[in-house]
């Protein structure tokens, strides 16, 4: 999660089952949703004067606060990083919290349930591509009208019953202002569901569509906000709708906060907006299918590899797996491939008749020269003549086989330094290509985004 700021409050910290008992502390939440809490002292010494109950590893399920400028704070998933017991002077100890909710208290044992979850996503004004702000500005009267009309609401049916709205907000002028006067517009997803649903199915959806615009962006985007609307009936709050602020960290994140150039992106928003409803909802359901080959995609794109040799590896597992997850392709019918394994265990020596089991237990899995050529056939315009992409094909196959085994024999064939790097662009879009075809995009739209002016072209070109 993308922080500006970081967000650090003193408070007063306690478990819901004691709430007389209040430990003074600090919550940090630095970029990446890092949520660190530092409290005076130890809960222990209140569950074991309280007889409270917890888990073996020490593990607190909910930890309530209330910080200074916010108030009230429900802390989830929380454990010792560093537990330190007084013997007479000030002790501090060290917890990390998962995931924290600002302005609402959560009660014991109480599900955090949602109906509405609102978050963005780095570039998604950009991606969207749509603004209420008008500027006119005619040079020879040497003025400037800016005016600006809130853009419709756009609505979009999910498959699993929740609808997605997207959403714009903006801040007016300050008024009176002599020497500026600003608008600023920005865009949210909002999560709707008619039913009352666990928080986490939320955190999933949203999750997913995140990596959906890396995907389209082309760039590694983090969540930049998150928050829900709470309903409560207390007649000890005012207003019964309270806004709630959520912090975690996520999957995906960069240090580095990425530069945003809509004509880079793969496809946006606007170009897609008929669309729109049928990618999402296809990369949501097929994001549970390929999931290990994604993260594998996109932990290369996050620099999660210091070395080039690991960038290669984790590209060639993604796919490998991605092939593996979206084919039913092997050497034999299935069951010939028992028949045939049972009659040779059957002939086989006693004492050897589980390494033999275990030698045969991924025999009828293809090749990854079969698998790499199944996955380029269908965009093989874009990689050269038959000779080329064959040579692409067993560079990829020795270099995997090399940077694997380490064979010698291997050794001059494997491909190193700016060879590699240039192989590495190639498999990348490769991968990005069949997630096109599999979001349900046309040949003739694949072509339009291949010579458009995003980096794909470069990629297999080897120009990247």
């Amino acid at each position: 999660m993308r922080l500006k700021e970081e967000l650090k409050k003193s408070g007063y910290f306690w478990l819901p089952l004691a709430e007389e008992r209040k430990i003074p502390g600090v919550i940090t939440i630095t970029d990446g949703g890092n949520i660190d809490l530092e409290i005076v002292g130890i809960f222990e010494e209140i569950i074991q004067e309280l007889n409270l109950v917890v888990n073996e590893k020490n593990e607190y399920q909910r930890i309530i606060g209330n910080i200074e400028q916010y108030g009230f704070v429900t802390l989830e998933n929380c454990f010792y990083k560093f537990k330190n017991v007084s013997l007479g002077g000030i002790a501090k100890s060290f917890l990390f919290v998962n995931k924290a909710f600002i302005g609402f208290n959560y009660s014991y044992q109480e599900t955090i349930l949602f109906d509405n979850f609102q978050f963005s996503v780095e570039g998604l004004d950009e991606w969207i591509g749509i603004s209420g702000i008008k500027v006119e500005r005619p040079f020879e009267k040497n003025e400037a009208l800016i005016t600006y009309s809130q853009p419709e609401e756009i609505l979009l049916n999910l498959n699993n019953e929740m609808k997605l709205l997207i959403t714009f907000s903006w801040i007016p002028p300050n008024f009176p202002n002599i020497k500026e006067a600003k608008i600023s517009q920005k865009t949210y997803f909002k999560l709707l569901s008619e039913e009352k649903r666990p928080a986490d199915d939320f955190f999933s959806i949203a999750y997913k569509i995140s990596t959906l615009l890396c995907f389209a962006i082309d760039q590694t985007v983090c969540i930049d906000h998150a928050s829900t609307i709470y309903e409560t009936n207390s007649q000890d709050i005012e207003d019964t709708a309270v806004s709630i602020s959520i912090y975690f960290g996520s999957l995906g994140y960069s240090k580095i906060a990425p530069e945003i150039v809509f004509y880079k992106m793969l496809f946006r928003f606007g170009e897609s907006q008929e669309a729109a409803e049928r990618i999402i909802n296809k990369w949501i359901e097929f994001y549970d299918v390929i999931e290990p080959a994604l993260s594998l995609y996109f932990s290369t794109k996050i620099g999660a590899y210091q070395y080039l040799d690991g960038q290669f590896l984790a590209l060639a597992q993604a796919l490998e797996t991605y092939h593996r997850r979206t084919s039913e392709d092997k050497l034999m019918d299935d069951n010939i491939f028992k028949e045939l394994t049972e009659s040779l265990i059957n002939q086989c020596p006693e004492e050897k008749k589980d390494w033999l089991s275990g030698r045969l237990k991924y025999g009828n899995e293809i090749p990854l020269r079969r698998r790499i050529k199944a996955i380029i056939e269908p965009f093989k315009e874009f990689f050269g003549t038959y000779k080329e992409r064959n040579k692409l094909i067993s560079n990829i196959i020795d270099t995997r086989n090399y940077l694997t085994h380490y064979d010698q024999s291997l050794e001059l064939k494997a491909l190193s330094g700016i060879d590699l790097h240039y192989i590495c662009s190639k498999m990348e879009a490769i991968f990005q290509l069949n997630l096109l075809q599999k979001l349900g995009f046309k040949k003739e739209e694949i072509k339009t985004i291949y010579d458009g002016f995003n980096n794909m072209k470069r990629k297999i070109k080897g120009e990247s």
